[in-house]
C-alpha cells in the first residue's frame, strides 16, 4: 500500500488500535489489520478477511457493538476495509423529542378536523366544535401509535437504534398518513428482523381489535336533514374487511343498516384504519412490516415473491376497473400501491448480519400474522358517491 498522508483526508492513522475500539486480538482472527485510522468519529481498519468476505461483519458484528459501534465490510480503491461507526443510541434519550412532539399535535389537529366531518360538524363554520371529534382522534392515533410502538419496543429489546413514533398529519379523510419510526443500522439476526417486523402489526391489531369492539358498541351517528337534502353532499361508502364483519356478528352489533342517513360511530372507523393499515404493512415487499418477517422466514426467496407482488396489485386494480365496473378511489389506491411495491422490490429487503433461520415456533407466528392480515383485506376499501 503507497504511504498516505493522513491530514489529506482529515483523519490520523496509528499501528495500534484506536482507544475506543475493540481489542484488535479479538479482531484479528477474522481480519488480519495492517492500518487503521479516526475519520471523524468512524473507526476504519485496513487489513485481510481470514474468512470468506460474506462472513466479515457477522463474525465481528457482536464484537463492535459491545463497544458501542455500528459495523460495515467494504472495500476501498481495492483494499478491504472495517468501518465501525458510533451507535449513538436512540433519540428518546437526548432530552424532549421535538419533531416527534410537533407532528403529534398537528396530527391531533388534522384528525379531529377530519373525524368532525364524520360527527357531521362543519369546521369550517364551528371550528369551535372540533374538540367534539376526540374519539375519533384517539381511536386513529392509539392503533397507530400501538403499531409503531411495537416495533420501538422490539427495537429496543434487541439492541437496535429506533426513533419513536412520527406521526404524519395529511388532510386526509383520516387526518394522517400514518406513523414511522426511523432505524439507523443493520439488523443483527434474522430473529431481530422477524421480531421487529411482527411487533408492530401484532401489537397494533390487538389495539384495532379493542377500538373496534368499543366503537361498535357506541350509538351510530345520524346524518342531519340539511346534509340529507343537500344535492350536492358526497357520500362516503367504505368497503368492510373480513375481520371488522367477524367482530360485528361476534357482538351482535350492525354494520350495515336499512336508513341511509345512519352510519357506525366514527371510532369503528378507527379500527377500519387499524385493519388496513394492517394489511398494507404486511404486504411482503421491502422495507414493509411484511418485507421484514417473510425475508427472515423465507431468506433470499422472499424477493422472488416480492417480485409478483406489484402484478398481483395492478391486476385487482385492472380487475375492478375492467370487470366489476369500478372507476374510482379503489382503482386508483390499489395502481398507486402497485407502483410504490415495484419500488421498494427493487431496492430490496433488509439483509441482517447473521443469517441464521429462524425457529419453528417464529415461522408459525408468521403464517398466522399473515393470516390476520388477509383477514384485513378489502378489495373496495372506499368508495365516494356524488
Amino acid at each position: 500500500m503507497d504511504d498516505v498522508d493522513p491530514s489529506a483526508y482529515g483523519a490520523s492513522s496509528s499501528v495500534d488500535a484506536p482507544a475506543d475500539g475493540p481489542p484488535l486480538e479479538r479482531i484479528e482472527s477474522v481480519f488480519t489489520v495492517y492500518e487503521t485510522r479516526i475519520e471523524d468519529e468512524q473507526l476504519v481498519y485496513y487489513g485481510d478477511p481470514l474468512v470468506p468476505p460474506e462472513d466479515v461483519t457477522a463474525d465481528l458484528w457482536s464484537v463492535f457493538r459491545e463497544a458501542g459501534y455500528d459495523l460495515e465490510f467494504r472495500t476501498r480503491h481495492g483494499e478491504f476495509v472495517l468501518v465501525a461507526e458510533p451507535n449513538t443510541g436512540d433519540s428518546a434519550s437526548d432530552g424532549i423529542p421535538r419533531t416527534n412532539v410537533v407532528l403529534l399535535v398537528l396530527t391531533v389537529v388534522s384528525t379531529l378536523f377530519a373525524g368532525s366531518m364524520w360527527y357531521h360538524i362543519d369546521p369550517f363554520a364551528n371550528p369551535t366544535e372540533m374538540w367534539r371529534a376526540w374519539p375519533f382522534t384517539a381511536a386513529i392515533l392509539g392503533v397507530l401509535g400501538v403499531h409503531e410502538m411495537g416495533h420501538y419496543v422490539m427495537s429496543r429489546y434487541h439492541g437496535v437504534d429506533a426513533s419513536l413514533p412520527y406521526f404524519i398529519p395529511v388532510p386526509t379523510l383520516i387526518g394522517t398518513m400514518g406513523a414511522v419510526i426511523k432505524m439507523k443500522g443493520r439488523m443483527p439476526d434474522r430473529k431481530a428482523l422477524f421480531d421487529i417486523g411482527v411487533a408492530g402489526p401484532i401489537a397494533g391489531l390487538v389495539a384495532t381489535v379493542a377500538v373496534t369492539i368499543v366503537g361498535l358498541h357506541l350509538p351510530p351517528v345520524t346524518a342531519p336533514e340539511a346534509v340529507v337534502q343537500d344535492p350536492d353532499a358526497i357520500q362516503i361508502q367504505l368497503g368492510y374487511p373480513p375481520l371488522l364483519e367477524m367482530l360485528a356478528a361476534a357482538f351482535d352489533q350492525p354494520l350495515y343498516r336499512d336508513d341511509p342517513t345512519t352510519a357506525v360511530n366514527p371510532v369503528v372507523i378507527g379500527g377500519w384504519v387499524g385493519m388496513f393499515v394492517t394489511f398494507l404493512n404486511l404486504i411482503p415487499v421491502g422495507q414493509l412490516d411484511g418485507g421484514h418477517i417473510l425475508r427472515a422466514m423465507a431468506g433470499e426467496y422472499q424477493e422472488t415473491i416480492a417480485a409478483l407482488v406489484p402484478g398481483v396489485l395492478f391486476g385487482l386494480a385492472a380487475y375492478l376497473y375492467y370487470v366489476s365496473g369500478y372507476s374510482g378511489n379503489s382503482v386508483f389506491i390499489w395502481a398507486v400501491w402497485g407502483v410504490f411495491t415495484a419500488v421498494l422490490a427493487s431496492v430490496g429487503p433488509a439483509h441482517p448480519v447473521r443469517d441464521d433461520r429462524l425457529g419453528l415456533g417464529r415461522i408459525l407466528l408468521g403464517i398466522v400474522t399473515f393470516a390476520l392480515g388477509v383477514l384485513c383485506f378489502m378489495a373496495v376499501p372506499i368508495a365516494i358517491i356524488e
